[in-house]
């Protein structure tokens, strides 16, 4: 799979999740919204592989993981990450964001949970998604 595509697919999932949020559908929205930021955060690391470098093993093999946290520190972003959560709006979406893991999917997400995820998501100006475009 190719950065182009993780970055298609991040836009797919999240206007999947805002489709099911509207159907009332918050367990499925609150799921698939995350995998928008998981998406998101591997097609930073594909566009920081270089073409025809043989890839380390330990970073291919973190790579393959659903952890957010662990994917920023994989996309070498642990320092603009910081930066970042230095503004209060930012910090306070991410604090959200951070809260999903592949495991949501077995919860259940009230309505109210589904939204706060998906606007901290997509928030044009301190969204989770406006914040990785950056180094996508």
């Amino acid at each position: 799979m190719n950065r182009k595509r993780l970055q298609k697919l991040a836009e797919i999932r999240l206007r999947e999740a805002k489709l099911l949020f509207s159907a009332s559908a918050p367990d499925g929205a609150y799921y698939l919204a995350g995998y928008a930021v998981e998406c998101a955060m591997k097609s930073c690391i594909a566009r920081s592989t270089n073409k025809h470098d043989f890839p380390d093993l330990k970073r291919v093999q973190r790579s393959y993981t659903h952890k957010l946290s662990e994917l920023i520190s994989v996309a070498g972003l642990d320092s603009e990450h910081r930066e970042a959560m230095r503004e209060l709006e930012f910090a306070y979406r991410w604090d959200i964001v951070a809260q999903w893991s592949e495991g949501s999917r077995y919860n259940e997400w009230s309505l109210q949970e589904a939204e706060a995820l998906i606007e901290a998501i997509e928030n044009r100006r301190h969204g989770a998604l406006q914040w990785l475009r950056k180094y996508w």
